[in-house]
């Protein structure tokens, strides 16, 4: 069974009936009586804040891909969760490691009801499935979870920074944004300030592995001892992933790295920074030529690689012939059936457990020092108390 946070929601008060209800006459029913005081009921529920989501701890890949919206389709998913009749506001947290929706709601039930519907009909995985994969937090235990997530908490790679940058994204995107209004704002606001702090005081991310350092790390484990100088290595994309996977597939002592990219500025400027490492541009156009070439592709670019064409590459050049793709995207690049080819091993963000499993017990000092921070900082939020640095908030 996956591990999920416990989830209760807040029972709703039970409203004496007011004057104006007892006042009336005998003669109106009893299930009149009763539609009444649940009308009134419903209209003097407060709000809540509500996260419904899936990660890497709830849902395999598998699921968590098809519920995956690329940061461009963000405000576009905001407007439809806010035009459901129980959605007040709205924002999007999907990485390679969730896909995670918070909203104020009017109601809890027929938010989590009509969020989760919505989940199913952009993804077309039922809801009776969604079901078994999601978990739910309301108002305070939802402000935590945020602030875990954002503090590197909450991560595959305990303490990893890359999760901070993506909350501070859903700001810079959800700014201007209908929908994405004040408490859902200030609730992202504080969880960078959160994240801020817990980095700083505690050094939660020093040493830390990071999602880009475990795959390179998978990579050596998976390839034989005496191939790591000469196998040679293939990284699809120079964004963020990229590069931090060229510099430590560098740091590992590779001495040759071919990248293919839409452009070669990016590359250039990695050729600048590792003087020692020869790294190669190819564009796009020869993806397959380089693929062909290597031991180990890398891979992050939206560009899948299909059964068909990685059959008909020939056998590696190293490796005895086996060829390692090592896919870090959500959704995936690698189709799943190409690891049917004998030739092939394919590894995806799930396989990153076996590598970061050490470095999670290297830091349990730490993750408790974090959520001594974290427990403060989720009074002051439930206290309407701003952070000193909201302001900077909105960097990327």
């Amino acid at each position: 069974m996956p591990h999920t946070k416990s989830f209760r929601l807040n029972p709703r008060c039970e409203v004496a009936p007011n004057a104006e209800i007892q006042s009336k006459p005998s003669s109106l029913s009893a299930l009149e009586l009763l539609k009444t005081s649940a009308a009134d009921r419903y209209t003097k529920e407060t709000s809540s804040i509500l996260v419904i989501g899936l990660n890497y701890r709830t849902a395999p890949i598998e699921i968590r891909e098809k519920l995956s919206i690329p940061e461009a389709q963000w405000p576009q998913a905001i407007g439809e969760l806010c035009a459901l009749n129980h959605i007040e506001e709205a924002a999007v947290l999907s990485t390679c490691n969730r896909m995670e929706i918070y909203v104020v709601a009017l109601s809890q039930h027929r938010g989590i009801k009509e969020v989760t519907e919505w989940m199913s009909k952009i993804s077309s995985v039922p809801v009776s499935e969604l079901r078994q994969h999601r978990f739910l937090l309301s108002n305070r235990d939802a402000t935590q979870h945020l602030f875990e997530v954002s503090s590197g908490l909450d991560s595959l790679v305990l303490g990893e920074g890359q999760i901070l940058s993506q909350v501070k994204q859903v700001v810079k995107t959800g700014q201007g944004v209908p929908g994405f209004d004040r408490k859902i704002s200030g609730l992202f606001k504080h969880a960078i300030t959160v994240g801020k702090r817990v980095r700083t005081e505690t050094n939660i991310s020093s040493g830390s592995v990071s999602v880009s350092s475990a795959a390179v790390e998978l990579a050596m484990m998976k390839l034989p001892e005496v191939s790591h100088a000469t196998a040679r290595m293939l990284v699809v994309g120079a964004g963020k992933m990229g590069k931090l996977v060229i510099k430590h597939l560098a740091a590992k002592g590779c001495k040759r790295i071919v990248v293919v990219n839409r452009t070669e500025d990016k590359v250039a400027s990695l050729r600048e920074e590792l003087k020692d490492v020869e790294i190669v541009y190819r564009p796009f156009s020869e993806l397959l030529t380089c693929a062909a070439e290597t031991d180990v592709v890398f891979t992050f670019k939206n560009l899948l690689f299909s059964k068909d064409e990685v059959q008909m590459l020939p056998r590696g050049p190293h490796v005895g012939g086996q060829r390692l793709f090592i896919d870090i995207s959500v959704p995936r690049n690698v189709g799943p059936c190409v690891s049917d080819i004998k030739t092939v091993q394919v590894y995806n963000v799930d396989n990153l457990k076996e590598v970061v499993a050490a470095n999670k017990e290297d830091r349990l000092q730490k993750a408790m020092e974090a959520q001594a921070i974290i427990s403060e900082e989720v009074k002051q939020f439930k206290h309407g108390k701003i952070p000193r640095d909201c302001s900077n908030n909105q960097e990327t």
